[in-house]
């Protein structure tokens, strides 16, 4: 059975977790100085009154213990670097999968994948793990009780399997309950996140005491779940505490007998009961993190579950920077998580530098299409093709810098101005200036509080919808790509907006970059060489722009000698 990539990367720190383990085996033989000490202290010590005995036998047990506590900072400072070492090999990979599932498939990955990969790091480095690396050494105790009297090795084991056996029935009472109440609260929680970014129409229309009922009755049922599983819990973890005083009295009681009878010292009963506390130590602290347990499998679940639905990223071969040629070959395809295809059978070329305008009623298949050119949707059947590569084939981090896209809905991340027109990455001062002023957005930027150095919060809260639009045009020519696709750029801005935007496209036509425009109005078409009209997800007229614009509509855009370049439509 192939094992997962979680796994193998757990298999990457197996000696270190064998050292663990031998660690472990030294503490718990170490564990033993103390009824040992009690022991001689008790039969030796308080028969003979030798003080030279009671010091130098302290003098050992202090420096045995010394050993453990080394021993225990020893096995702790290693489960620690395991654990920081899984959470490096693993942060970007989960990071980049949560964005790649969420492509693929909406709603099936959020940020509690991150909170996920937390839970299980933590749970390699706290007291849970501990009582793993503890169990196997219970065997070892119940021995030595065994050596002390058989009828308290017995006593002892009873217990034993009696608590063991309540952690089992705690485990079944609970797990489902728990993934259920997880699962739930995980849901309410998406809930709230998706509320947030609609707080202003919330706000406004007053649906806030809707949506508070709706996130009460999610809450509500993840509540409920979860106290069912606590109370499960409860009980049983009650029963062992009652099971644990009991055996410890019963060993007391059988001890004092077998005292009693001269079959025992007592010395070695109160040495037994210490002993007996060490084995059961395990189970009763598994017993106590065992909702932790349960936290930490569901996590490691969903983190497998993510890294199994998106795989890692073979290396792929670098290829030039691309000229941008654009090819879309008989694409059909659908939104994530959906079967009825929006993109049914497209084909069309542009070559590098041509200048294409989409228009067609909503729900046309506009956006679905910019998406699939861009790379973000995978096409069902049919291919994109980017300088003749399918771009589903194109490392997308060496693609990306060679694509500018403004996609209908606009986000703007939490940081600054100029750290978004970069998209985040090291702040080239004159490439940003040079996005501002290509996207006629550098004045109005430097009219701000701080310039380019503003910051703005999630989403853009601290601009206009239009500054918005207008700054993630910037960020869309950042770097000067090669293909630019900007899917209704205009939407937001007013008059001076527009004609800024008209200039942005000349500039675009000067320089030679493949421009792709989707819009409703014609205003900026009058830049553009060739125009496609779609109408229910195919391709229902192409050709020169003035042709069609003399069509489909009436005549709003001025003809302007345009040169030949070579837009074909394949329908």
């Amino acid at each position: 059975m192939k094992t997962s990539e979680l796994g193998e990367t757990l298999k990457l720190y197996r000696s270190a977790f064998i050292s663990c383990c031998i660690f472990s085996f030294f503490i718990n033989i170490l564990l033993l100085v103390s009824p040992l000490y009690m022991m001689q202290v008790y039969d030796r010590v308080l028969a003979s009154r030798n003080m030279t005995t009671l010091t130098v036998l302290t003098i050992i047990a202090a420096f045995l213990f010394w050993i453990w506590s080394l021993l225990e900072t020893l096995r702790s400072r290693v489960l620690v670097r395991i654990g920081g070492g899984f959470d490096h090999k693993l942060g970007s990979r989960v990071f980049s999968a949560i964005f790649k599932a969420s492509l693929v498939k909406p709603g099936a990955a959020s940020g509690q994948m991150i909170r996920d990969l937390d839970t299980v790091r933590e749970y390699m480095t706290g007291n849970a793990l501990f009582a793993f690396f503890d169990a196997p050494w219970l065997p070892l105790y119940l021995g030595a009780v065994f050596l002390i009297h058989p009828v308290l090795g017995i006593t002892a084991t009873v217990g034993g399997v009696a608590i063991f056996v309540l952690a089992v029935a705690q485990e079944m009472a609970t797990r489902q309950t728990l993934a259920d109440s997880g699962n739930a609260a995980l849901l309410s929680g998406r809930f709230l996140d998706n509320s947030l970014r609609n707080v202003e129409a919330v706000t406004a229309m007053g649906m806030m005491p809707a949506l508070l009922r709706r996130w009460h009755e999610r809450r509500k049922k993840a509540l409920v779940l979860q106290a069912l599983a606590s109370d499960r819990a409860g009980m049983i973890t009650a029963w062992s505490k009652f099971v644990r005083m009991m055996l410890q009295t019963a060993l007391l009681c059988a001890g004092a007998y077998l005292v009693i009878q001269n079959e025992l010292t007592p010395g070695l009963m109160i040495a037994s009961s210490i002993i007996m506390g060490k084995a059961l130590a395990p189970i009763e602290m598994a017993v106590a993190t065992w909702k932790q347990t349960l936290n930490a499998r569901t996590a490691y679940s969903r983190l497998d579950s993510l890294l199994g639905f998106i795989p890692a990223e073979s290396n792929h071969m670098s290829l030039p920077a691309p000229l941008g040629n654009l090819e879309v070959e008989r694409v059909v395809a659908a939104p994530p998580g959906h079967n009825g295809a929006v993109v049914k059978g497209v084909s069309f070329r542009v070559e590098a530098g041509g200048a294409l305008g989409i228009i067609g009623p909503s729900a046309a298949g506009k956006s679905s299409l910019a998406r699939l050119m861009v790379g973000v949707w995978p096409a069902h059947s049919g291919v994109v093709r980017i300088d003749g590569s399918d771009i589903q084939t194109w490392d997308r981090d060496r693609l990306g810098p060679h694509i500018g896209y403004l996609p209908q809905d606009i986000e703007l991340f939490e940081g600054t101005i100029a750290e978004n027109i970069a998209r985040f990455g090291d702040v080239d001062a004159q490439a940003v200036i040079d996005a501002a002023r290509m996207a006629g957005v550098h004045d109005m930027i430097l009219h701000l509080d701080r310039g380019y150095d503003t910051l703005i919060g999630p989403g853009g809260a601290t601009l206009s919808g239009g500054q918005r639009q207008r700054v993630a045009l910037a960020r869309a020519l950042y770097g000067k790509p090669s293909l630019i696709i900007l899917d209704e750029p205009n939407s937001n801005l007013d008059r001076d907006g527009e004609a800024a935007l008209a200039r942005t496209m000349v500039e675009l036509r000067t320089a030679g970059k493949t421009t792709i425009v989707i819009t409703h109005r014609p205003s900026i078409l009058a830049n553009v060489d060739h125009i496609m009209v779609m109408t229910n997800g195919v391709i229902e007229g192409m050709g020169p722009r003035d042709e069609v614009l003399a069509k489909y509509m009436r005549p709003q855009v001025a003809s302007v000698a345009t040169p030949a370049t070579a837009i074909t439509s394949a329908v």
